[in-house]
């Protein structure tokens, strides 16, 4: 057995990895928070506009409700699938690398893939989230541009991930 101050993980990235550690950085961050509140103030506004086009003197116009319809489904569309486009879109620049290895320790992490390897220190990864499948760990600057992304099925045993979560609470702050 390792350890208890190092993790290994081995995995293969995926689609949905991308787009978990993309929402995940959405509810940790004050820009991803204004992206979702600005989307769902839209939709209040449309649903008012929805409301009010009801109960005037004329009663419903199609028109009105066509477009509040349309309107409406255009922010549950935005809020739903720009996460999932931009996971596609990392996802594409990732997987030709193939097997990725992360060695998380004291140090910080280690990122080794086909073609690179990166080490992180602890002082450039403050800040992490945790999803059911993953770890993101978050760069301190405010919108948390570099972000590291550790799914737990990489890990060789299912104690690992609760090593994993210790490492990170010594070292990060969990958002």
């Amino acid at each position: 057995m390792q350890e208890t101050s190092t993790v290994e993980l081995a995995y293969v990235p995926t689609t949905a990895d991308a787009t978990g550690a993309i929402r995940a950085r959405m509810r940790a961050t004050p820009a991803g928070r204004l992206q979702s509140g600005i989307i769902l103030a839209s939709a209040i506004v449309v649903l008012g506009a929805f409301a009010v086009s009801f109960t005037g003197p004329k009663g419903p116009s199609l028109r009105v409700t066509v477009l509040c319809l349309a309107a409406l489904a255009l922010c549950i569309g935005v809020y739903v699938l720009v996460p999932a486009l931009q996971g596609r879109q990392v996802y594409r620049m990732v997987a030709p690398q193939g097997e990725f290895r992360a060695v998380v320790d004291d140090t910080g992490v280690r990122v080794t893939s086909r073609d690179s390897e990166t080490m992180h220190r602890w002082p450039m990864i403050t800040r992490y989230a945790e999803t059911d499948a993953l770890y993101v760990l978050m760069t301190p600057d405010k919108y948390s541009v570099g972000i590291v992304v550790l799914p737990k099925r990489g890990a060789a045993e299912p104690a690992d991930v609760d090593r994993l979560r210790v490492i990170l609470d010594q070292n990060a702050t969990r958002v």
